[in-house]
């Protein structure tokens, strides 16, 4: 499916658990929640990995947008 807007393609991973890798190499994981237009993210039952391996349970956390690297879905 072609996307007009690669916020599109965002908006279907809300509610869906999402991996979000970070330009520090740290990956934190977690459900969703909310994002605008920098890619501030919100992420409810995140958790934090590092190197693959969790690390810690984060709960609700915020990411800046200019940390990210790249979201994708879990599978």
């Amino acid at each position: 499916m072609d996307q007009a807007r690669p916020l599109d393609a965002l908006n279907r991973g809300r509610d869906k658990r999402v991996i979000i890798d970070l330009k520090n190499s740290k990956q934190f994981i977690g459900t969703l929640k909310a994002f605008d237009i920098h890619i501030n993210t919100v992420l409810e039952d995140a958790e934090e990995r590092v190197d693959g391996e969790a690390k810690r349970k984060l709960g609700t956390v915020f990411i800046r947008g200019d940390t990210i690297v790249s979201i994708s879905l879990e599978k």
